[in-house]
């Protein structure tokens, strides 16, 4: 699921997750971020991918980790503006 290249930002999430709902409601921050970003936004479900989710140490969601051709190289956990993703993006 996470491309062994290139740039991604993973957006781990759980549909019981209120602050993930707030992320991912309609033309909220993660549809913003899409329509600004040459990052690609992949959604990884905690609940049915729980060993993706163990091995990025995923603990708390949302849970956004920046990947560069197959590596972890940001994280952030919890609520975020859109310039927070840049920043994690850049």
């Amino acid at each position: 699921m996470i491309p062994a290249e290139g740039k991604v930002l993973v957006d781990f999430y759980a549909d019981w997750c209120g602050p993930c709902k707030v992320m991912s409601r309609e033309g909220g921050t993660l549809d913003a971020f899409q329509q600004i970003s040459d990052v690609p936004l992949v959604k990884i479900n905690v609940d049915q991918e729980r060993e993706i989710a163990t091995k990025y140490d995923v603990r708390g969601i949302p849970c956004f980790i920046y990947f560069e051709d197959g590596i972890a190289k940001a994280r952030t956990t919890g609520v975020q503006s859109l310039q927070q993703l840049k920043n994690l993006t850049k």
